[in-house]
C-alpha cells in the first residue's frame, strides 16, 4: 500500500479520538496496517507530543508495528494447551506453506505469519487467529484449509479487480 495521504489520516483519526495517542495510533494502524514512518512527525504535531514520546508509545506496546503486514495476519497460539495439542507443528506448517518464518511477511504482501504464547482461549486449543477471528481446535489439514480458504479470496479479489479494469 501506497503510504498517502498521511495527514488526512492522522486528522481523520484525531478527529475521531481527541488527544488520545493510542487510540490514534490504533485507527492509523487499522488503516495502513501498521504504523509508517512518515506518520510520526504528523501526530506529534497535531497532538502537541514530543516527536519522541510517540515513537516512545509506539515501539513499548507489543500491539503496534513499525514494519508493513500482510493482508490477512494469521496467529498461532504456542501457549502450553495449544503447544501440546499440536501448536507448534501448526505453526511450523503454516510456515513452511507459506515460506516465511513466524515475524515475516509474504513478498506479496499477502499474509503475516505471527505466534504468541497465549489467546486464552485454551479450551479451543490449538487457537489459530486470522485477522481477530478464532479458530479453534486446529489440525495441521484444518489449518492449511484456512490457509487455502484466504487464497481463494485473494484470488476472488484479484478476478475482480481485473474485471473492472
Amino acid at each position: 500500500m501506497e503510504i498517502n495521504n498521511v495527514a488526512e489520516v492522522v486528522e481523520e483519526c484525531v478527529e475521531k479520538n481527541g488527544n488520545a495517542l493510542i487510540p490514534v495510533l490504533q485507527d492509523i494502524q487499522s488503516y495502513y496496517n501498521y504504523l509508517p514512518e512518515e506518520i510520526f512527525d504528523e501526530v506529534s504535531q497535531k497532538l502537541n507530543i514530543p516527536l519522541i514520546d510517540v515513537y516512545g508509545v509506539a515501539t513499548f506496546y507489543k500491539s503496534f508495528s513499525l514494519t508493513p503486514k500482510g493482508k490477512y495476519i494469521i496467529t498461532v497460539c504456542l501457549g502450553t494447551a495449544c503447544h501440546v495439542r499440536g501448536g507448534q507443528r501448526i505453526a511450523e506448517r503454516i510456515a513452511r506453506e507459506l515460506g516465511i518464518e513466524p515475524g515475516e511477511t509474504t513478498p506479496d504482501m499477502n499474509f503475516t505469519l505471527e505466534t504468541v504464547n497465549c489467546l486464552g482461549a485454551c479450551a479451543l486449543g490449538p487457537v489459530v487467529v486470522v485477522d481477530g477471528e478464532y479458530h479453534g481446535q486446529m489440525t495441521i489439514q484444518k489449518s492449511i484449509s484456512l490457509l487455502n480458504e484466504c487464497r481463494n479470496e485473494l484470488e476472488r479479489e484479484e478476478e475482480n479487480d481485473s474485471s473492472k479494469s
